[in-house]
């Protein structure tokens, strides 16, 4: 198996089997929402287009943010504590956010698509193990610089790069330890930005959230339907 790493303007590059990352927060506040009981997921790149769906499913929440921050009219932010004590059995949700939806839309040409964070690594490294690509795409949705070896978007990368070594480990015994890798997430500049306190929008207390490692048993493999909408619904593996 092989891999390779695009960023989030290279993303369109993307073919085959395709993992877009977003560590913080987009993939985690999913597999959250998801663990409230949500249904389904939409993911749309832009906020009218998030309000124009919910115009046809009038029943639909919306979640997001841009620049970070709440969108007027959503019903969620992108912080994954408000999905905590919700409720949401058997609600569709429509995801718009600067980074990790654009990826998925951007990557429209990949013939498998998923989206991850490091709260489903283990169930998305079982959900490639099961396609057994010959390759395997990993869209690090943060990284925005033109050199993807800067710090930036680190988070993403370490749980790119936390995957790799899942999948390419034959015996689950000689699993990589996960501690490096999740403490880049909090390294990484985004993630000294969540621990400053300068910004409301980005709480320290996001942190913990995104860093518990596999707290969700299920992937999110994204189907494109027939009216050309990204659907992302929790699949677990029977490994």
């Amino acid at each position: 198996m092989k891999f390779q790493r695009l960023s989030l303007a290279e993303s369109a590059q993307a073919t085959g089997t395709t993992v877009v990352i977003d560590v913080l927060r987009a993939f985690t506040s999913a597999c959250y929402a998801f663990g409230a009981g949500a249904s389904e997921i939409i993911l749309v790149s832009e906020t009218e287009q998030a309000f124009a769906l919910r115009r046809q499913f009038p029943a639909a929440l919306l979640m997001g943010e841009v620049g970070g921050g709440p969108i007027p009219g959503f019903d969620f932010s992108n912080s994954p504590a408000h999905y905590i004590d919700c409720d949401l059995s058997g609600h569709r949700l429509i995801q718009r956010t600067s980074n990790g939806t654009q990826g998925v839309i951007r990557a429209a040409h990949a013939e498998t698509i998923m989206a991850a964070s490091f709260v489903c690594a283990g169930a998305t490294a079982r959900y490639i193990q099961q396609l057994a690509p010959s390759q395997v795409t990993f869209v690090i949705t943060a990284w925005h610089a033109d050199s993807p070896s800067l710090q930036h978007g680190d988070e993403d990368a370490a749980c790119a790069d936390y995957l790799e070594a899942l999948l390419t480990t034959d015996n689950p015994e000689d699993n990589p330890d996960p501690a490096s890798y999740l403490a880049r997430v909090a390294a990484s500049p985004t993630g000294r930005l969540f621990q400053s306190n300068t910004r409301p929008e980005y709480p320290a207390t996001d942190l913990p959230y995104c860093t518990q490692l596999d707290r969700f048993p299920f992937a999110l493999p994204i189907q494109r339907n027939e009216q050309g909408l990204f659907i992302m619904k929790p699949h677990c593996s029977n490994l």
